[in-house]
């Protein structure tokens, strides 16, 4: 079966290969709706190290998307049924190492081309129907399942001690992180510090808000997520720390190209545990549809959503990628190629 896919060759350049795709035993889907990641426009803007660009590339971009199934042989799938697609694809099991962290898992828009084709292949444990979910926002539950991941590792490695949990960021994912502590853990009392006012306003559902340049004096929190990434990882982390009650748990999520130099004397003097957190497995995706099955979590992440103009050609796949440059969130486009 022969297949478009449309892969970035170089930052800013497109080109189409056509693959010959053997479909036996697979689930064949339609992308309908897909959303932008950091990662995605890392690759597209260049903003890696030439000699990883020069190992990935060429590669279909894109990781978060929502389709219908064209044909499953199989029988678990009807034909034009909704479902959301995993793009970890573990190559073995492990009773002590997560999917998403082992490392002969193939990524998809990382290891291997992701969603920007005419359809997509899955293994059948790979396909999750999400039916009753908006295509538009079903397309951004593998973003949310990294949320509940990371929701449950904090849950798994915290002291029980958790009156209040801070969130470091106002960005999309400090966003998904507070709506999913706010489900899995309704008992805590929830801040998010952040950098930008307008952002910080949309976070209407936690307890409190703070800039992180007029932070109380006597602030202390249990445990914290740090979601700032980039040049904002320095301070965040910093200022966790030092605000952080002794014992917490601090749950690393933010993506930074450079190294992070950070204050190992209070770190060790608090006894802090320290958790690096990434992408997502099978089971928080089936956590994280059933999450969006309920309406107060649709309405919370179709806020944060910007939907571009559908996608008919390269030339709007260049459009959506700057459209996102200038969204606050998450930008979500309707795949028509």
């Amino acid at each position: 079966m022969i297949n478009y896919v449309y892969q970035l060759v170089s930052p800013q350049f497109f080109s189409v290969k056509l693959d010959d795709v053997d479909i036996d035993g697979k689930v064949v889907v339609r992308p309908r709706y897909m959303s932008i990641c950091h990662a995605d426009q890392r690759y597209y803007q260049g903003n890696r190290d030439i000699k990883i660009l020069s190992q990935k590339l060429p590669m279909a971009l894109i990781h978060e998307c929502s389709g219908e199934v064209l044909e499953d042989r199989s029988g678990r799938f009807k034909p034009g049924q909704p479902v959301v697609m995993i793009p970890n694809m573990p190559k073995r099991h492990s009773n002590y190492i997560y999917e998403n962290y082992d490392e002969q898992s193939i990524f998809l828009s990382s290891t291997a081309d992701g969603f920007m084709r005419e359809f997509v292949d899955m293994p059948v444990d790979r396909v999750i129907p999400c039916d009753g979910i908006p295509m538009d926002i079903a397309c951004i539950c593998e973003f949310y399942s990294v949320a509940v991941h990371a929701v449950n590792r904090l849950i798994n490695f915290a002291h029980q001690q958790r009156e209040t949990i801070a969130i470091w960021g106002d960005g999309s994912l400090a966003y998904v992180i507070a709506s999913a502590l706010k489900v899995k853990n309704p008992e805590s009392k929830i801040i998010v510090i952040g950098r930008n006012s307008r952002k910080l306003s949309r976070f209407s559902f936690v307890n409190k808000t703070y800039l992180s340049y007029s932070l109380p004096s006597d602030l202390q929190f249990d445990h914290a997520f740090e979601c700032a990434g980039g040049e904002g990882s320095y301070d965040a982390i910093n200022n966790i720390i030092n605000y952080i009650k002794p014992q917490g748990t601090v749950v690393l999520m933010g993506v930074s190209e450079n190294q992070v130099a950070i204050n190992t004397r209070l770190l060790l003097e608090k006894g802090l545990t320290v958790v690096g957190s990434s992408r997502s497995g099978k089971k928080d995706f089936e956590e994280a549809v059933d999450l969006m099955r309920t309406q107060r979590i649709r309405r919370r992440l179709g806020s944060i959503i910007f939907e571009d103009k559908p996608v008919s050609s390269i030339d709007d796949i260049h459009r959506v990628f700057t459209t996102d440059l200038n969204t606050p969130f998450k930008t979500v486009f309707n795949w028509r190629l």
